[in-house]
């Protein structure tokens, strides 16, 4: 009992250590608070100035990995600006040239054309058309239709692809992505052979049923309805797909949860998954909305924008203004208010969907 120090019951322990050879080590409460020092708080400050530490390793290794992070991170940006410029040159100077070609006089001639002045006399012309309120309202009508049919179809579709699974599922994918990887000229001739007013296959189908051939696309109504048809049939696996992705991250022990408090099928999903969907849909609208908008190759194959100007789109008219009667100055003016009302539009509805999200959240 006369060996044993004043340190407490730690003591022996020490000594049988330093009888085995190793370092003398402190006592136990000295090891435990030098333990506890690096996890109490922050390394101590340096009292160099280059290492950052006190000579222990947490304080020297923290600068030389943010020094290198810092490298790496200003080599990436050396390796990505030919990338970035590369895009800004091919996305942002088409934007800007018919921006400033939009409110320019432009005189054309054999050599070419050139830009002349500042007017606005191109979008006063546009706001005084009838084919340009014409073609806006088709726009909008036809990409909100659409969209919502497209929206309605695809949430269908998913939800079965959901209940599938396995190699159902993934044959069926396959056969859904075949219109939406298909080049819309090539489907739109593919549409313009069964629309055909003399040997289209729907034609002789309505006259078989009806007694009378249906003019598909010799008639305002049935043409507009025609190119619906063939764009909801090319892009709806777009939104499917969308959607099932979203169907498929959604976690299941809410709908469970939702169940066993004795919600429905229908209530689970209208109350429950289709608010969790939300994202899943909203970049599924944004995509589409994009689409739609910039209608061109359809109409272009389908119908050139007849019969008249029945399916005419703002895309299509700047076209026909700018390369059919070089009127290039309007033709620029088609095209950059077009730009200007889909990037609105889409900072609006993502304005709503984040007030809306907001507003639930607070609400919980």
């Amino acid at each position: 009992m006369s060996d044993v120090s004043p340190g407490g019951a730690g003591q022996p322990d020490d000594e049988r250590t330093a009888a085995y050879g190793r370092p003398e080590s402190p006592p136990l409460s000295e090891r435990m608070s030098l333990e506890k020092r690096p996890t109490a708080g922050p390394p101590p400050p340096s009292c160099s100035g280059e290492g950052g530490g006190s000579g222990d390793d947490g304080g020297v290794v923290r600068p030389r990995r943010s020094m290198l992070e810092r490298r790496f991170a200003r080599l990436g940006w050396w390796f990505a600006t030919p990338a970035l410029l590369v895009v800004l040159a091919v996305t942002l100077f088409p934007v800007s040239f018919s921006i400033a070609m939009s409110l320019s006089g432009v005189e054309v001639s054999a050599d070419g054309f050139r830009l002349s002045g500042f007017t606005t006399d191109h979008y006063q012309l546009l706001l005084g058309s009838e084919r340009w309120r014409h073609a806006l309202s088709f726009t909008v009508l036809y990409t909100i239709g659409t969209v919502l049919v497209e929206l309605l179809l695809g949430t269908l579709i998913a939800l079965v692809l959901e209940r599938l699974g396995g190699a159902g599922r993934g044959w069926m994918m396959a056969l859904l992505l075949l219109p939406w990887a298909m080049i819309t000229v090539v489907s739109a001739q593919l549409w313009a052979y069964m629309y055909n007013g003399v040997y289209g296959v729907l034609t002789t189908l309505s006259e078989d049923v009806t007694g009378q051939p249906v003019q598909f696309l010799g008639t305002r109504m049935p043409a507009i309805l025609s190119m619906a048809v063939a764009d909801i049939w090319k892009t709806t696996p777009f939104v499917a797909i969308i959607v099932l992705a979203g169907l498929m991250m959604l976690p299941s022990d809410v709908v469970e949860a939702a169940r066993v408090d004795g919600a429905g099928a229908w209530t689970a999903f209208w109350r429950v998954r289709l608010p969790l969907l939300r994202p899943a849909l909203t970049i599924a609208v944004l995509f589409r909305v994009l689409q739609a908008f910039g209608l061109f190759d359809l109409p272009f194959v389908l119908t050139g924008g007849g019969p008249g100007d029945a399916t005419e789109s703002l895309a299509l008219l700047g076209w026909q203004a700018m390369f059919t009667n070089l009127d290039f100055g309007p033709g620029a003016a088609v095209a950059a208010s077009t730009a200007g009302l889909v990037l609105v539009g889409c900072l609006l509805f993502l304005r709503a969907f984040r007030s809306r999200v907001g507003d639930e959240e607070a609400g919980h």
